[in-house]
């Protein structure tokens, strides 16, 4: 009996939450907790120094982050707000686009001298190629180049190393174990100290990873200030790119 008062009960306590939380953050100064979740690779990247900058302006915000690779039930689950690669965003929620994204074949200067430089997508069978498995199938990478004529190949890969992490994909590149297929901002910094070289720069990578960056929340009638100001401050730090 006590479970099913506390089911049938539930939503109009959340309605009653939502309207407290609509007033207070229609008051005054910007005020509350903000629930974020983002994947991994960007609550280890950028996203803590921009969150930083944000609670040092609205010092009465505070910020839950919740970094993880799981696609959480942001409503079920009470956060705010989350980023998400390529998400397909429902329709009970809204969605902002933050930025293009892509994919890029990496590898250590080390690695390439003592196993040499592909110069066409084919020559990767012959080399210890580091990628996310999708699900039970043969792993293939898929490359584009041309515009009036677009040439494509699917070349199937093997390797020592799989993973379904980029952060764990790009440093054991950097450990000189193979060549890595990585979402570029995973493999930005590396790319720009010159601890990773881009292989295959004439071809496109398709398929291997989203190509969107979506910033969404819950759909709700009342929108506290404290998450619409996170919402345009992100929007506005991040719309050029993890860079």
């Amino acid at each position: 009996a006590g479970l099913l008062y506390l089911e049938q009960s539930r939503a109009a306590f959340s309605l009653i939450d939502d309207a407290e939380r609509a007033i207070r953050g229609q008051e005054g100064a910007l005020t509350g907790r903000v629930r974020l979740s983002v994947p991994t690779t960007y609550g280890h990247y950028r996203l803590p120094a921009l969150l930083c900058r944000f609670t040092r302006q609205y010092p009465q915000v505070r910020i839950q982050l919740d970094v993880s690779d799981a696609l959480s039930s942001l409503a079920a689950e009470g956060y705010d707000l989350a980023v998400r690669h390529g998400f397909q965003v429902p329709e009970t929620h809204v969605a902002w686009k933050l930025c293009d994204t892509g994919s890029v074949l990496v590898a250590t200067q080390d690695y390439l001298q003592r196993h040499g430089e592909p110069r066409e997508p084919g020559e990767l069978s012959t080399h210890n190629c580091l990628f996310y498995p999708r699900g039970t199938d043969q792993p293939a990478w898929t490359f584009e180049r041309g515009t009036k004529h677009v040439e494509r190949l699917t070349v199937p890969i093997s390797g020592s190393f799989a993973t379904n992490n980029s952060e764990a994909l790009r440093d054991s590149a950097l450990n000189h174990l193979g060549i890595a297929l990585l979402p570029d901002f995973s493999a930005h910094a590396a790319l720009a100290s010159g601890k990773l070289v881009q292989v295959l720069k004439g071809w496109t990578l398709k398929g291997a990873f989203a190509d969107e960056i979506y910033l969404i929340r819950p759909y709700s009638p009342h929108v506290p200030k404290s998450v619409s100001a996170l919402v345009n401050y992100l929007k506005d730090k991040l719309s050029g790119g993890f860079r």
